[in-house]
This record gives structure tokens, sequence and C-alpha cells, in this order.
């Protein structure tokens, strides 16, 4: 799947038709061929703002299933039910929050990079640009190849924590059951207050990136020469005061 080009299309269906097609080997029914494939990511009883909870979502199942605490109530942000077919793969992405993929059913491959490689990454927002991370297109993604690649294969059972801001891309090996808990392990007040998918970008980094737009924007005010000089300086000052004294 990729979110960027949104090759897929919104249906809906009762939760035994999605098990069972998302299931089945060859479909009997189906919207688009016979090869089209099944992905379901729960959301809240208000789809444009409630966060999904697994335990009010799906009450008749919650005595089948325990959230792992490692996070106090009040942390505690959103608990997401995940079925797909085998062969869905997601699209390469970071939250910003600290996240546990807790396997149930099926198996799933899990490729993850580090924060420190996001300028190979092509980001476009909090997505990747790119989409097949096994046979890159190197002819527009060059410096991807200089991203290094973590991989895992989670059986039923397992458990990944993924730190926020790691970027992940996933593919159900087979018919897949999983669920994602995410929680806050920053102040509140950081995070956007209108974020139901955990996606969205802190308030102060948010801010910063509009400086920065502002910033180019103003540069371009400026002939060629000046602009590409105190661009440089601008590249500099982050340099300096921020990935430096970060590094330390």
């Amino acid at each position: 799947m990729d979110f960027l080009t949104k090759n897929f299309a919104y249906k809906t269906m009762s939760m035994a038709t999605l098990i069972s097609r998302a299931s089945s080997e060859k479909l009997n029914d189906y919207f688009f061929s016979l090869n089209e494939k099944y992905y379901l990511r729960s959301v809240g009883t208000n789809p444009r703002k409630d966060v999904a909870n697994f335990e009010l979502d799906f009450p008749q199942l919650t005595n089948d299933f325990k959230i792992p605490r490692l996070f106090t109530d009040s942390q505690h942000f959103s608990s997401v039910l995940r079925i797909a077919s085998a062969g869905i793969q997601m699209w390469t992405h970071y939250d910003v929050m600290d996240n546990l993929l807790i396997q149930i059913r099926g198996r799933k491959r899990v490729v993850l990079f580090s924060p420190k490689d996001a300028l190979n990454m092509y980001l476009l927002g909090d997505k990747s640009q790119v989409v097949d991370v096994d046979n890159p297109d190197l002819s527009r993604f060059p410096n991807f190849v200089k991203a290094k690649r973590y991989e895992g294969i989670l059986e039923p059972g397992d458990i990944l924590f993924i730190p926020a801001m790691w970027f992940h891309n996933t593919i159900a090996l087979n018919f897949n059951v999983a669920i994602n808990v995410f929680w806050k392990h920053l102040d509140s007040k950081l995070y956007n207050s209108k974020d139901i998918y955990g996606n969205k970008d802190l308030v102060p980094a948010v801010q910063a990136l509009e400086f920065v737009d502002r910033a180019v924007k103003r540069l371009d005010e400026l002939p060629a020469e000046y602009r590409d000089f105190y661009a440089r300086r601008l590249i500099n000052e982050i340099q300096n005061r921020v990935l430096n004294h970060t590094a330390e």
C-alpha cells in the first residue's frame, strides 16, 4: 500500500466478511479483481475525532487480550487492531510516539531505519517516498542505499517495541492479525491535540518547519550568490546549534 499515490480504496463490510476474504487464498466475492487484498486499521467511534481504543471498540474481545502496561493510564494514547491479507505491505513512515507492535496471528516482516537516516529516506511529511524498500529506484533515490536497514520476522506472540521517530515498513507474510499500542512518553503539550493517529509532528517541530519555510522564501528574494551564501550560513547555524548538540 502506498499512501502517497493512494493505490487503494475504502470499503465497508462486516468483520466476518473482512476476515473471510482477508484469510482466503482464493476469493469467491470481490470488489475489483480476484487478486485484491484487504487491510483493516481500526478507528474510533467517530473516525474524524476519536482515537482507536481496542478495549472500547471491541469489548467482546477484551478478555482475550490484555494491553501490556508499560505506561500510566494517562500516557496511553491508542490501541489499534490491524487485520491484513497475505502480501499487504505498508508504506515506510515514522510515528511521533513510542509503540508496541503485537503480533497475534500470522508472520510479519518488519524493516526499520534509524531516525539518524532521515536525510536518506526522501521524506514527504511523515512518509518515505521510497515505496519499495527491497528494490528502490536508485535513479530517483540514490542516497537510500546509505540508510542502515534492520530487519526481523515477527511470529504469533512476539512483541516489537518501535521507538518514536524510527522508520518502519511491514509486510504480512500470510493472513495477519496484530495490535499496535501507542503511548505519550513526552509532555502532552508537545503533541498535536487533534492528532488521532499518533503521526502528526510535535508542535515545536511543526513551528520550526514553518520558520524554515518562511526563511527559504525570504532567501529567495536575494540574488543567487547572496541566497547561496546565506543558505549555507543557515545550514551551518542549525548544524552547530542543534545537530552537533544532539549528538553529544
